[in-house]
């Protein structure tokens, strides 16, 4: 047994699943029996009042059936117990019990008993007090000096102050500035409430000022404790303690010398009864719940501070005498005289622990063991290490925290998307002005080896894009067994997306041995959705404003082969020419060559040209892969459309600086609004009515500002989202462009995308203009810089929204002519490496119609030479790439974004 663990005299456990607080524990000579000895009272929130009386035939017995002199069962939840002189007409001790909205006074008589059960209590109610307002905590004492009788101070909820002198109600006082209630005691020898308000200031109140102010039911005599306005009190001392309160005590064991102790949450305080600090200990925990008591040293107090340690520490003022570990939290200690035994620590915890224990020194019995001498045996050590070796080895294996094959992976998700749109429309609160919004199903399949615990699925695609349903939850799933799920995804926003790709994750949790909850893994996978989802066939257009050919090593191929689900096979001229109709409105038109290797997509509107682009290739490499063909190859030889580029950005950020706009117009209305509602508020509670000098218009007027404001933020926030997402398809068609005109490798397409697609949502906070400003910047620094001197420029480490764009439109221009003249993108750190400059080549023109003249943007920022002119050019002998180091969380970035 520990030297420093509190001797357990007596312990019980009160009820099942009961609560207990601060004010539920009480120790008095409650039932008058003149003998010295307390009894324990003991009410909980759940309404039980219990009385208890321990004897213990030795130290650490249980409960015995005649240690609980009474049990009652009241209505209403006990939130404190006290014990004093509470009836008028007698000196006894009587039982203050306070429930939520009732105050009721009890006394406790017992009768002796003939028989072998021993005594009977009783509890008779003497009065009770039916509240107006909800009660928080009391306090009692000797209010006013008055001799042989105490009177009952509670403290209600909103800060009221109600005085009982004992069976009659005798006023209510409000505290000034309440905010939320604090403790509260009473101090006889300046007459004076203290508390600790929620400023974090000890407060103190004489009882002559509250007596004597207005009282706070005046106005409404005939109705007790009613709710209007009193007098503010003005407070006799305060002290800024910093630090919320836990508990209060006033300790007056001599006459000539009274104490406020205050335990605060990380320090406690003892206060002269002027307020001035006498002194004070901070502490190095988390206390819970403290009691002052006399000490056997002269000018000195001892003082019991429990915490959440499960610990009891004893100081002598600030000195630590002995800490002593407890079974429980304490939420109250007292200490009490029980059986003749002075002294003893009553603890109670938060769930009912009660335990009467004592600090003492009692000798240990335990005796070790004598330990038998024997020789060592080395061979069954080397055995038995080899096997612990085996052990560790086995339980520390990566093939956890490494991914897994398909085949050897716990748990498989799979999507199939079908092949055929819905034949009835699965589109729920489309915006799409169409006739009708197609939908396709996807069919999700989840197949687990072992057992998967509460596995979550959730279905991502990229807006304005959306599904039937995107998040669902499974019951557990057994080794060996699927679940499939079945939803539709279809075109939700009045805009074309940027991406068809969708993502299926799977959350779940493998038990093991060591941890039977589980392990948190995931599973994914990708989807692509069909291209007839957001467009559909129409008739060609031979007018464009924009032009797009894309060069192949491979003869065209007909449409009808790989436009299938968009041509009709009866219809011969579609063979090298068709037409696609987005749902919200626009037309792209693609042509083949009949003579050369290209391919040509145009458009009205630059954005839509990504698309069609990139589900042409798609196709083209599905054709050229199932004929074995392995040497396909697209290349891009006519100018970057940065000018038509640049529009779409210049409009997005045109939309940005109209949201802070919107935003700064809507707080200087939403200020004004508050300003003449405060006015307005003035007039309404002024006694004397004045004339409101059209404060009512004012506000119906700026009102309508606020509403008409709130609507444009709104419209504004819509066409910036549509204008990111157009954005994000000129993004992609951009870096499409680059990368066949550069020939371009995967890692550099990754450096490229992570580049220029940093962010998946575009936001005020952060937007897409200056991250990518950033990210070319330190691009121009590092692989792309032409001198030492660009590379020691240091870029600033913060991001704020630019006032224009001329910079970004700036750097990308000078980013494209970097890579025209060979610079390449690398992430290798090798600066000897060196790469031979590609410089891009041309074709000649398609002289078959107009449709197929090659496409020359005017007014582009960047042009670029054609295959003639760089057949009479010489490279030049110290022509080289630089190499860049690109930070790992762009490319991250990236994978993410694509991912959303």
């Amino acid at each position: 047994m520990s030297l420093f663990k509190a001797r357990d005299w007596w312990s019980t456990i009160l009820g099942e699943k009961e609560e207990f607080d601060q004010g539920c524990l009480c120790v008095a000579d409650v039932d008058n029996s003149g003998s010295g000895q307390d009894k324990i009272i003991v009410g909980s929130y759940m309404g039980y009042l219990r009385i208890f009386n321990p004897h213990p035939v030795k130290p650490g017995d249980g409960v015995q059936p005649e240690d609980l002199l009474l049990e009652v069962q009241l209505r209403e939840p006990i939130l404190q117990v006290e014990v004093g002189k509470f009836v008028s007409g007698t000196e006894g001790l009587h039982l203050a019990v306070l429930h939520c909205r009732k105050l009721c006074v009890y006394a406790v008589s017992g009768t002796l008993g003939n028989v072998e059960h021993g005594n009977q209590y009783q509890l008779k109610l003497m009065y009770e007090h039916n509240l107006q307002r909800t009660a928080c905590n009391m306090t009692y004492g000797p209010f006013g000096g008055v001799k042989g009788r105490d009177l009952i101070c509670i403290q209600s909820m909103d800060g009221m102050l109600m005085l009982f002198e004992q069976e009659s109600y005798a006023f209510g006082r409000f505290l000034p500035g309440f905010l939320l209630p604090g403790p509260l005691t009473y101090s006889s020898r300046t007459d004076s409430f203290i508390t600790v308000s929620s400023c974090r200031q000890v407060e103190s109140y004489k009882y002559q000022v509250l007596a004597f102010a207005t009282d706070a039911d005046e106005r409404q005599e005939t109705e007790q404790q009613k709710l209007s306005s009193g007098k503010r009190l003005a407070v006799d001392w305060v002290l800024n303690i910093g630090e919320q309160a836990l508990d209060i005590c006033v300790v007056s064991f001599n006459q000539a010398v009274s104490s406020v102790f205050v335990l605060g949450e990380r320090n406690f305080f003892c206060l002269k009864d002027n307020g001035q600090i006498r002194f004070m200990k901070k502490l190095d925990y988390s206390p819970s719940c403290f009691i002052p008591y006399c000490s056997v040293k002269e000018g000195t107090i001892n003082t019991l501070v429990g915490n959440h340690s499960k610990m009891l520490n004893v100081y002598q003022d600030v000195t630590l005498k002995w800490a002593t570990q407890l079974p429980h939290i304490p939420v109250s200690v007292k200490v009490a005289n029980l059986q003749d035994l002075k002294g003893v620590i009553v603890t109670l915890s938060d769930n009912g622990h009660l335990q009467c224990s004592y600090l003492g020194t009692d000798p240990s019995l335990f005796q070790a063991p004598r330990v038998d001498s024997r020789e060592i045996n080395y061979e069954e050590f080397d055995a038995e290490m080899k096997e612990l070796q085996k052990i560790i080895k086995e339980a520390t294996k990566p093939e956890d925290i490494l991914p897994k094959s398909e085949k050897h992976r716990d748990l498989i998700v799979t999507a199939e998307v079908s092949p055929d749109l819905d034949a009835e429309s699965q589109a729920i609160d489309s915006e799409v002005k169409a006739e009708a919004v197609p939908s396709v199903t996807v069919k999700i399949t989840i197949h687990s080896r072992v057992t998967a615990q509460k596995p979550n699925l959730t279905v991502c695609v990229q807006a304005p894009l959306a599904v039937t349903c995107d998040q669902f939850v499974f019951d557990d799933l057994e080794p060996d067994s699927s679940e499939t799920v079945v939803l539709s995804a279809f075109l939700k926003g009045n805009c074309s997306p940027s991406e068809l790709e969708g993502n299926c994750v799977v959350s779940y949790s493998t038990p093991t041995e060591l941890n039977p909850e589980g392990i948190l893994k995931v599973a994914q996978c990708n989807f692509r959705l069909p291209l007839r989802l957001i467009c559909f066939p129409a008739q060609p257009s031979k007018a464009a404003n924009h032009k797009l050919t894309i060069d192949t090593n491979k003869p065209p191929i007909s449409f009808l082969t790989i436009f299938p689900d968009f041509v009709d096979p009866s219809e011969d001229d579609q063979a090298n020419v068709l037409g696609f109709q987005f749902l919200t409105g626009s037309k792209t038109t693609l042509l083949a060559s009949k003579t050369s290797q290209r391919y040509r997509i145009q458009s009205d509107q630059l954005e839509d040209l990504w698309l069609i682009t990139k589900e042409l290739m798609l196709r083209l490499e599905e054709h050229f892969k199932k004929q074995n063909c392995k040497d396909f190859a697209c290349t891009f030889s006519g100018s970057i459309p940065l000018q038509e580029y640049f529009e779409l950005i210049d409009r997005h950020f045109e939309l940005r600086l109209n949201a802070e706009k919107f935003q700064e117009l809507l707080s200087e209305r939403a200020v004004q609004f508050r300003a003449i509602e405060r006015r307005l508020l003035t007039r309404f509670k002024d006694k004397t009515p004045a004339p409101l000098q059209h404060l009512d218009t004012l506000l119906e007027g700026t009102f309508r500002e606020v509403i008409a404001l709130a609507d444009a933020a709104e419209e504004n926030q819509a066409n910036m989202f549509q204008a990111f997402t157009k954005l994000k398809s000129a993004t992609h068609l951009v870096i499409m462009l680059i990368s066949l005109w550069q020939k371009l490798s995967t890692d550099q397409v990754a450096i490229l995308e992570a580049t220029f697609l940093p962010l998946a949502e575009d936001t005020q906070e952060l937007g897409w203009e200056e991250t990518v400003d950033a990210a070319i910047s330190y691009l121009l620094r590092t692989c792309l810089s032409k001198s030492s001197k660009e590379q020691a420029l240091t870029l600033s480490s913060q991001l704020c929204m630019p006032k224009d764009t001329s910079r970004l439109k700036k750097n990308i221009t000078l980013f494209c002519d970097r890579l025209a003249k060979g610079g390449r993108l690398s992430l290798s750190t090798d600066s000897a490496t060196q790469q031979t400059a590609v410089m891009p080549g041309g074709c000649t023109t398609i002289p078959e119609s107009d449709l197929e003249e090659r496409t020359v943007i005017p007014g582009s920022a960047a042009t670029f030479p054609n295959h003639g002119q760089i057949a009479k050019q010489k490279s030049k002998p110290g022509l080289s790439t630089r190499i860049c180091r690109v930070e790992a969380y762009q490319t991250h970035a990236s994978n993410y974004s694509k991912c959303v």
